[in-house]
């Protein structure tokens, strides 16, 4: 059996790599992304690929490996670097960790609206720079979320995390959209499903959690942003394309929103240069919505196990049906 893995990976997952006694395995030994080319020179003839987000698993990568390629794990719940449809053509399995990362990501959401609503990065540069000189009674002031209404984009197992997380902040309503109505799911927060249009409209705070799909693809564009409050807070811990950052950067820097966060860009890593970065009212982070070492050190782990039973044609911990 040979093996390919495309970056270093958190040492929980790599001791089970270790003792699985399998014949060859090749790792691109770096904590920095592949390159391309040798991406695909290293999945050449590979029975089983542990790839990470950024890696793109498309048809030229999959003739590369060949007919032996039983199963791809990626170390990450999104699945969008991947070419589903190829990869089901050829019968191959895929593994993904879906769950471990629920709590992380959403404590990260929380983290990130709060930091973006009340200035904290302004807040911090001013008493660095010198701008602080005095208590002012409208200096610095953001926004709270007692008695607002938190619009949620995607209420799936995230989307749910943030809420039960803001719901003790006192906010009075949530809103949210998606493919269809979760009833069952919205009952713990009294949730309203309502359209794209209406959430926008309505809410104090809106957080995206949705996944990448054709469907979601630019979502938040002028139109979204233009039906928002001016007053409102974005936050985007989904992935960078569900917004048009042209168009976010319009109604920050005109004012049309309040303020926006971000933990997803597109792309990844956001040029420095890039416009958004020169504001002050929003708030980028380099994707970091999993990054404790619990939740890396578990979702490595998982991604092994997937691999390990792929490559021995048994269940997985996590696969993703095609």
């Amino acid at each position: 059996m040979k093996v390919f893995i495309t970056r270093r990976i958190p040492p929980e997952g790599q001791a089970l790599l270790d003792q699985a006694g399998i014949s060859e395995i090749k790792r691109w030994d770096s904590d920095e992304p592949i390159p391309n080319e040798d991406l695909v020179k290293g999945a050449a003839g590979a029975h089983g690929i542990l790839c990470l987000l950024t890696d793109k698993i498309d048809r030229k990568l999959l003739d590369a490996a060949g007919k032996n390629l039983k199963v791809i794990s990626t170390l990450s719940v999104g699945v969008d670097h991947l070419d589903l449809d190829e990869i089901k053509k050829r019968g191959i399995r895929v593994g993904y960790t879906p769950d471990v990362l629920t709590d992380a990501t959403a404590e990260l959401a929380v983290s990130l609206l709060l930091t973006t609503s009340r200035r904290l990065p302004e807040s911090i540069e001013e008493v660095k720079n010198g701008g602080w000189t005095s208590w002012k009674p409208l200096w610095m002031c953001g926004y709270q979320l007692s008695n607002s209404t938190v619009g949620i984009i995607g209420l799936g197992r995230i989307g749910q995390a943030i809420a039960r997380r803001l719901k003790p902040f006192g906010v009075q309503k949530f809103v949210y959209t998606g493919r269809q109505p979760k009833p069952l799911e919205a009952s713990e927060f009294q949730a309203e499903f309502v359209s794209v249009e209406q959430l926008a409209a309505q809410s104090d705070f809106i957080v995206v959690s949705c996944a990448l799909t054709p469907e979601t693809k630019k979502l938040c564009n002028k139109d979204f942003f233009q039906k928002m409050k001016k007053t409102a807070v974005f936050v985007n811990i989904s992935r960078g394309d569900v917004v048009n950052q042209e168009d976010l950067y319009e109604a920050l820097s005109n004012g049309q929103i309040a303020a926006a966060g971000l933990d997803v860009t597109s792309p990844e890593p956001l040029p420095t240069n890039h416009p958004l970065l020169s504001l002050k009212n929003c708030v980028i982070l380099p994707h970091i919505g999993s990054a404790t070492y619990a939740t890396r050190n578990t979702m490595a782990a998982i991604a092994v196990k997937n691999l390990l039973a792929g490559l021995k044609g048994e269940p997985m911990l996590n696969e993703f049906k095609l």
